[in-house]
């Protein structure tokens, strides 16, 4: 087929991709070569406890959650125009968040020693499922729901994480 009769819905011709990925290799082979960090270089950059365990175990990740859920159905019971609904939402926010944390936390004590990528990836397919059944069940089994009580709460419970992670 000449350039001439080719329609304009025809895909031009391209190039091997092979040449692109000899480009792109003969990048990489010409970079330095990653060189680890010796201890004194890593305790110049993250400080002299470097090397200690993190204190923060999954299992104080969740109970900061619960104790941030009871905080915020506290809040949501003084501050809403229908304390109780509000603070049974955000208890059930809270509830959304942490449950699923707590069954991943149990699970990796269950396998001790014997964790892996496939077991942290079920664990974290577990959460997932987890979360979505909580969600559906208080949408259909709690008509009064107040979903901004219910999804602030639920988002706070969540970002203990990082919280948790600052404070290692």
């Amino acid at each position: 087929m000449t350039e001439k009769s080719r329609s304009n819905f025809e895909p031009e011709p391209q190039a091997p991709a092979r040449a692109a990925y000899e480009a792109w290799d003969d990048e990489q082979e010409q970079e330095k070569p990653i060189v680890p960090l010796t201890r004194a270089q890593a305790e110049r950059l993250f400080g002299p406890d470097v090397g200690r365990a993190s204190s923060v175990t999954p299992f104080r990740v969740v109970g900061a959650q619960v104790l941030l859920s009871l905080v915020a159905t506290l809040a949501w019971w003084l501050l809403s125009a229908s304390p109780r609904d509000a603070a049974l939402s955000a208890w059930l926010g809270g509830m959304i968040g942490w449950i699923p944390g707590a069954l991943f936390a149990l699970r990796l004590r269950i396998s001790g020693d014997r964790v892996s990528v496939g077991s942290l990836v079920t664990g974290e397919a577990i959460k997932v499922a987890t979360t979505i059944a909580l969600l559906v069940a208080v949408a259909y089994g709690f008509p009064g729901v107040h979903w901004i009580a219910l999804l602030i709460t639920f988002v706070l419970t969540l970002k203990v994480y990082w919280l948790a992670m600052a404070l290692k």
